[in-house]
């Protein structure tokens, strides 16, 4: 059987040899003759999943103890409404930055729980860039400072982390988690679904300081509540089990290749391919400022909207797929995230290059 190049922005692509290993261990993980979906949240076996997919998760992103890391259902979307009930109190401020449409999805699910304040925005630039820290105009008494740290739609990524003193700063990490180092101190609160560079749909993680939890509104749900959560170890119900243990191979397998310094620099070079090609031709073009421009999703245009079919048509020919952009912007959208071979966007860096022959 031959796999396609899939540059879905998610559900994406995950490694060959955790799909090859789930496979193997479907019907019989580790003699236990069971698969792992059959078997209880709270049996030795599952257990022992949980721990070690956690462990590996605080290994490899460097998670101080003081951080609680929960294995959540819902995926990110559930966030937008979970986090203001969690860390804002009735009447209380929170602090948006406003860069694509996924922060704005997060800014209209929590603006009717919170005094909510946008402080910086690029939607007057099209979001086409991160807003500088000069601009933004942030409040001492927010409850957080929310931002989204890589916009999968318009390719914009904070490749800085904000600095918001006292508040605590929230970031959805959705679409760049693992993907690089990062300081998970410098943060309050970070949340990401995990069918970019994690795992399977519908898992979300959330990695939060201890001194955040507790402080949900009187009245919330049980299964919305961080500290309910985080006191029985993400088993207050039954977790995404399956998910969990996808996403435990996907933490084995980045620390077989080096950690996320390692991934971090193959991601750097196959971004660099694809933008290069952009960069160096008069018929793709790409909008967002290079400073920003987004390791993980590359989305580009082509010179007239007619010829986009064709360069579908042409990609899936060559076992590449998912390449057409997002109904907002239109174009081409090239999701290359961690499991994606280097050798994979060589291949459409190079059919870019004949398509503009053909076309340009």
């Amino acid at each position: 059987m031959s796999r396609v190049l899939n540059f879905s922005a998610g559900p994406a692509v995950l490694p060959e040899e955790v799909l090859a290993q789930a496979g193997d261990e479907m019907l019989d993980w580790r003699g236990s003759g069971m698969c792992v979906m059959e078997m209880s949240h709270r049996g030795k076996e599952y257990m022992e999943i949980h721990a070690q997919a956690e462990r590996d998760l605080r290994e490899l992103l460097a998670i101080p103890s003081r951080y609680k890391v929960l294995f959540l259902q819902g995926g990110a979307s559930l966030q937008f409404g979970m986090l203001p009930i969690n860390l804002c109190p009735p009447g209380g401020k929170v602090d948006y930055v406003v860069t694509g449409e996924w922060s704005k999805k997060a800014v209209k699910e929590a603006a009717p729980l919170c005094d909510l304040h946008i402080v910086a925005s690029s939607e007057d630039r099209k979001f086409t860039c991160a807003p500088a820290q000069g601009e933004w105009r942030l409040r001492k008494d927010a409850a957080y400072v929310h931002y989204c740290s890589n916009e999968t739609i318009r390719g914009v990524e904070f490749h800085w982390v904000p600095s918001t003193g006292d508040v605590p700063l929230v970031a959805d990490a959705s679409s760049h988690i693992l993907s690089r180092p990062l300081e998970v101190s410098k943060f309050g609160l970070i949340y990401a679904g995990a069918q970019k560079n994690i795992g399977p749909a519908g898992l979300a993680i959330v990695i939060v300081r201890d001194d955040l939890l507790g402080r949900a509104r009187p009245g919330t749900p049980s299964m919305l509540d961080y500290k309910v959560h985080a006191d029985a170890d993400s088993m207050s119900n039954t977790p995404p089990t399956f998910a969990v243990y996808v996403a435990g191979l996907v933490f084995k397998w980045l620390k077989r290749l080096g950690g996320l310094s390692a991934i971090e620099q193959q991601n750097i070079e196959k971004a660099k391919l694809l933008y290069d090609v952009i960069d160096a031709s008069r018929f793709y073009h790409n909008p967002v400022d290079k400073r920003d421009r987004s390791r993980m999703n590359v989305p580009f245009t082509l010179p007239d909207e007619r010829l986009d079919e064709a360069f579908l048509k042409g990609a899936k020919e060559r076992g590449m797929i998912q390449l057409k952009g997002h109904r907002s912007v239109g174009g081409m959208r090239a999701s290359i995230y961690n499991a994606m071979p280097v050798e994979g966007v060589r291949r459409l860096a190079e059919f870019m290059r004949e398509f503009e022959n053909r076309h340009g």
